[in-house]
């Protein structure tokens, strides 16, 4: 039986680009082609959110972070948040931040607004992450 890797070319020197599709593991793109098995890739999937799901589980008094991540996150916490939530789990005050390059919508309602507006606080910080990082580190560092 032949590898998929010997089956398939390279992405570079693939032909038929329209075979690719771009999906998401969590918040990881992937290239999918045909000789993917679905019900594993489903299966990693699941894992990983279940993963995700137990860390913000643990969140009530915490800071979540998000940096840089414009769609696909925002998603997938606000998801976690209302999961965690209906299995019982307190998660009222906590910190959320957003960390990117510009404003955008999915960040600010899912991020900093909708999980926060039950008792926690919700903060964007707009700047370049080179700078604003390691700004952010030492800021952290000083009041420890």
């Amino acid at each position: 039986m032949p590898t998929p890797a010997s089956v398939i070319p390279p992405i570079s020197q693939d032909p038929l680009r329209t075979r690719i599709r771009d999906c998401y593991l969590a918040n990881e793109a992937t290239v999918v082609r045909e000789l993917i098995d679905g019900a594993a890739f489903g299966a990693g999937s699941y894992q990983d959110f279940k993963r995700f799901t137990g860390v913000i589980s643990q969140l009530e008094g915490g800071v979540y972070f998000n940096i840089g991540s414009a769609v696909i996150l925002p998603e997938v916490f606000l998801k976690a948040v209302s999961a965690v939530r209906n299995l019982g789990y307190t998660l009222q005050h906590f910190t959320t931040v957003n960390m990117d390059f510009i404003r955008h919508y999915r960040p600010t309602q899912n991020v900093v607004c909708r999980p926060t507006s039950d008792g926690g606080k919700g903060y964007t910080l707009i700047g370049h992450h080179e700078l604003m990082l390691p700004l952010l580190a030492a800021a952290i560092i000083e009041e420890l």
